[in-house]
């Protein structure tokens, strides 16, 4: 076996090799939550865009029933059951699309769908109405 020529090297050695690896799986990690295109929010991200004028095209993909019992203002009803069949004739890839639902998989899907259709402004609100803490429209 061989010995290393300077013992106080080897923990150098491998503390390089272990931030090589930690850096390259940040970078996989990274273009893999990026792949689908779409970014995701949270909802004081969405407040904030809210707030700043913007205009958005809030896409709630809840129930009909759950949507009347409380949305964010401004949303639009597009449930999850028919959404594939309507999100590419009714949304605009020149608008601002964010998408959200009960927890936020159904969002992240949808996105995706619009982004490999050339949208370039999706998101998807992490958490979905369950972590929404921002102001609520009952219908």
């Amino acid at each position: 076996m061989k010995k290393h020529a300077n013992p106080r090297l080897k923990p150098a050695v491998t503390w390089m090799r272990a931030s090589a690896l930690l850096l390259a799986f940040i970078f996989i990690a990274c273009r893999a939550a990026f792949a689908a295109g779409h970014m995701r929010i949270d909802g004081p991200e969405l407040e904030k865009m809210m707030k700043s004028g913007q205009k958005l095209v809030i896409v709630d993909l809840r129930e009909p029933e759950l949507f009347k019992d409380g949305h964010v203002p401004g949303a639009v009803n597009i449930p999850y059951d028919g959404a594939k069949q309507r999100i590419l004739k009714e949304l605009s890839p020149k608008d601002t699309i964010v998408f959200i639902c009960h927890g936020g998989p159904m969002g992240d899907e949808l996105g995706a769908m619009l982004t490999a259709n050339g949208y370039k402004k999706v998101y998807n609100v992490m958490g979905g109405m369950r972590k929404w803490k921002g102001p609520i429209l009952i219908k």
